[in-house]
């Protein structure tokens, strides 16, 4: 078995008063410009002489949809694996046997800077932004599982990153690039339904209920100090890795840190939302360890670029809302039974639609409808948009930019449960202005050698 890299903290440049270890790196990559091409117009990658020139990639996270991730990417170089629990990282190994093997992200990115162009992020949510920020700050492509970050003031942080470094960006939601969606954006668009005043989304599937355990010994093919990398210290418990993090509010939201990305996207994208003004969520007691087994939440938006005023309501677990319960698709069941979905709510009528179907209600009312003309090209591939981006500066459509804006908006409604109040929201200033106990929340607190970069302590 290969060597790997071993735990050991570097200093964030944000905080130390010295120059440090990776402010030093991202200054000599700069000053390497001139003569390697990187950092280049239009990206701060290197200059590409042909789009047929395939990418280095750095691999962050190699198992579950990490590995999915790296099986959809086979078309580049896979140049660096990371993986905190070697089970995960001998497969990938196996597999892509010229890769450097690494256990560390920040060493792994420290080591290999010259040469990879771009990595890829498939963690546990609470450690989407530090490895992400990281990437991004010393020029480097990132595609990043959704959510994009597991704080509303790091998804922000990113944003921004990308945008100053003019880096190729896309956040993990596949679904985006599938047709049903385009489709959906353009009926919606063109005023089939006429003018949407509210939405309805759900997701039967439930993340809940997490709770810190007996502690146990750790495996020996896990780093679990790693694995907690910016999370407070605390000893191993078997009911974690690799697949109950979600339940934690430590480590992940829940159902709706999982799923509201992607089925929030769908309204998020045909109505040209950006922020809300309002925020309220609902659900059992909040619990300090663990996500909830159901939440309603309700967001509030003003006037915006393309609509007027409109709420648009979130459910998962066990629970839905009474509209969403009585209504019923083209064949007679109610809208729970697709166990997830979108109810658009227009002055003209409804449309329904999941990740592959799509029905204007009510059903008799559009026997005669006639679909607009197709005007959203389908996408090249979700993974292969990012790609192209990387080389040539063509868009994605899931940047951070969106995504981060989207993943803003996901994250409020777990703000708004954990502070059990009616949030009224800036924006601009990533303030809740009636709920100063909501900062906790918008932020946390990170260990030594772990924060995002470009975000203020």
């Amino acid at each position: 078995m290969s060597t790997v890299e071993s735990s050991s903290p570097t200093k964030n440049p944000v905080l130390s008063q010295k120059p440090s270890r990776r402010s030093f790196l991202r200054q000599t990559s700069i000053a390497a410009a001139a003569v390697t091409g990187y950092f280049s117009f239009p990206s701060a990658a290197r200059a590409y002489q042909s789009p047929n020139e395939k990418l280095n990639i750095a691999i962050v996270g190699c198992g579950n949809k990490g590995w999915h991730n790296v099986e959809q990417l086979t078309s580049e170089n896979i140049v660096a694996l990371c993986d905190v629990d070697t089970n995960y990282l001998d497969h990938a190994a196996m597999v892509h046997t010229k890769a450097t093997r690494h256990r560390d992200f920040r060493k792994m990115i420290e080591v290999e800077l010259k040469n990879i162009d771009a990595v890829v992020v498939s963690t546990s949510d609470h450690t989407h932004a530090p490895a992400s920020s990281i990437a991004l700050d010393l020029g480097k492509h990132v595609y990043c599982e959704k959510p994009l970050s597991h704080t509303v003031s790091e998804a922000r942080a990113l944003a921004k990153l990308a945008a100053k470094n003019k880096l190729a960006t896309q956040m993990g939601t596949q679904i985006h690039a599938e047709g049903n969606y385009r489709r959906v954006v353009e009926l919606v668009q063109s005023g089939a339904i006429g003018k949407v005043t509210e939405v309805y989304s759900w997701c039967n599937k439930g993340w809940s209920n997490g709770r810190f355990g007996p502690t146990s010994p750790v495996p020996a093919n896990l780093d679990w100090d790693l694995w907690l990398g910016p999370a407070k210290e605390r000893p191993y418990s078997n009911n974690i890795h690799p697949g109950n993090w979600r339940r934690f509010w430590e480590y992940g939201g829940g159902t709706f840190g999982d799923m509201a990305c992607h089925v929030v996207d769908l309204p998020f994208w045909a109505l040209n939302l950006r922020h809300p003004i309002a925020v309220t969520c609902e659900g059992p007691e909040p619990h300090p360890d663990g996500t909830p087994e159901w939440t309603k939440c309700t967001y509030e938006f003003g006037e915006e670029a393309g609509h007027g005023p409109l709420k648009l309501h979130w459910a998962d677990g066990t629970a839905n809302f009474d509209l969403v319960k009585e209504t019923k698709d083209h064949s007679g069941m109610p809208l729970t039974t697709w166990g997830l979905g979108v109810l658009f709510v227009g002055d003209k009528g409804m449309l329904v639609a999941d990740y592959g179907r799509r029905q204007l209600l009510p059903h008799d009312q559009f026997t005669e409808f006639k679909a607009p003309e197709e005007t959203i090209a389908n996408s090249i591939g979700h993974w292969r948009e990012w790609v192209e981006a990387c080389k040539t500066g063509s868009p994605t459509t899931c940047n951070f930019d969106y995504s981060g804006a989207l993943s803003e908006t996901v994250l409020l409604g777990i703000v708004a449960f954990r502070t059990g109040k009616r949030i009224t929201w800036d924006a601009a200033n990533l303030k809740a202005t009636n709920a100063p106990e909501a900062d906790a929340y918008i932020t946390k607190e990170y260990r030594k050698g772990w924060e995002v970069v470009g975000l203020k302590s």
